[in-house]
């Protein structure tokens, strides 16, 4: 159904792993005042906030320095930071909008706690992963779920079992001692999560009273439901294939798009797709 507002169904029987943001710290820098002031930003976030803070930049078209500066002011971050011993840090950054916007965010915490601080964009996980245990960077916003399921076969072998979780704790219980293997600590992880999730138009969920994906399995599986996501959508274990494992839920069609990108989106908008992957922190997402 087609419609300008996309809304995302809630993941009520919790396919998806617990992608919360963390501060991921090469070890040797992880003093108490840099833990303290990343955990800061964490204790500031939640996904709602992430969203706005990805509209601002991907949509209102902000510089992520001045998204962070923004949210930082409103949310009076630097309030209370203690300051270190001073001296350089590089926050490394993957390559795309949000995590560089994360970046920024943890510049503004570390320069309050006396630190000297720049911001540099690495490349995506396993390029900034191996930088940070080097120490050539000294802080990454990580994603707990995706950040253990690296470390996971990168220390255990590519066939481990996988350690992740919906729940963070349990999460985190299993991430910190895999980063102490190789010299990275983790900070306190926020209530942001960046993950896959499912999204309808807001007329959609309207019209069929659809807000979770439960009842989108109870309602809407059947021959006129079309399925939007990206090619390997079938094949995913947290994509198609977990929507029929976990909630029964049976497209008619599959289409093949992007990864929550302008294809997803736009097909969504115009009622080609009923239901399409999107990310959890999107900024075109409404967050009510």
């Amino acid at each position: 159904m087609a419609g300008d507002q996309l809304v995302v169904l809630q993941d009520d029987k919790k396919l998806q792993n617990s992608d919360n943001v963390v501060a991921a710290i090469n070890t040797k820098a992880a003093s108490p005042q840099v833990v303290a002031a990343t955990n800061k930003v964490a204790q500031a976030l939640d996904t709602p906030k992430l969203i706005q803070l990805n509209r601002a930049v991907d949509v209102e078209r902000k510089t992520s320095a001045v998204a962070a500066q923004e949210f930082a002011a409103a949310n009076n971050l630097t309030a209370g930071i203690e300051k270190g011993p001073g001296g350089d840090i590089i926050v490394g950054a993957a390559n795309f909008s949000e995590n560089a916007t994360l970046g920024e965010l943890y510049k503004i915490a570390l320069t309050a706690a006396g630190y000297n601080v720049t911001v540099q964009t690495i490349g995506n996980r396993e390029l900034y992963e191996p930088a940070l245990e080097k120490g050539d960077v000294q802080v990454v916003p990580e994603y707990a779920a995706s950040a253990l399921d690296f470390l996971n076969g990168k220390v255990n072998g590519a066939n481990a079992k996988p350690l992740s979780s919906p729940d963070i704790n349990e999460t985190m219980a299993q991430l910190r001692p895999l980063g102490e293997k190789v010299g990275i600590t983790f900070g306190e992880p926020s209530a942001a999560q960046d993950q896959n999730a499912f999204a309808v138009t807001k007329a959609f969920s309207d019209k069929y009273g659809v807000t979770t994906l439960s009842q989108l399995a109870e309602k809407c599986s059947g021959s006129a439901t079309v399925l939007g996501g990206p090619p390997e959508c079938p094949q995913r274990p947290k994509c198609q294939q977990g929507l029929v494992a976990t909630y029964n839920f049976n497209a008619g069609k599959f289409s093949s798009l992007d990864a929550g990108g302008p294809q997803t989106k736009n097909a969504l908008r115009t009622g080609a797709i009923s239901v399409g992957l999107v990310l959890s922190s999107d900024g075109d997402l409404a967050t009510t």
